[in-house]
């Protein structure tokens, strides 16, 4: 049992269990009733991605301290009560069964799913 951090749309592996999108917006074109057969996710969950507008200052981020910036204040956003409890429900589950959390950007170093991946293993989530 543990928890995966994926880009989502990419192939899925063995056993990965339930997909979850911790992203802002679905897929652009995309049907919903094909998002879990693209390989995009099956339960969306807004509530774990950044707000819009740290999305927006995720992507303009040009340096290691802008992208500092943006992990001081996602970790901020992920600490308010409700987010919190998501993180740690994610974390339980990783004990129980296999699931992945995950989001459309190419490179996970400049997305928030990174930062995602260090929350949940703080809280003590199995990581794979």
């Amino acid at each position: 049992m543990a928890i995966r951090v994926v880009r989502l749309g990419t192939p899925r592996l063995p056993n990965e269990g339930l997909r979850i999108g911790t992203v802002r917006r679905p897929p652009r074109g995309v049907p919903k009733a094909e998002f879990a057969a693209r390989d995009f996710y099956d339960v969306w969950m807004p509530e774990a991605a950044p707000s819009d507008e740290l999305v927006k200052q995720a992507q303009a981020a040009a340096s290691d301290k802008d992208w500092a910036a943006f992990k001081k204040k996602y970790r901020s956003e992920m600490g308010h009560p409700e987010k919190a409890r998501l993180l740690d429900l994610l974390a339980a589950l990783s004990h129980r069964t296999d699931l992945a959390v995950g989001c459309y950007c190419e490179d996970e170093a400049h997305c928030h799913r990174s930062v995602l991946r260090e929350l949940l293993a703080e809280r003590g989530a199995v990581i794979r």
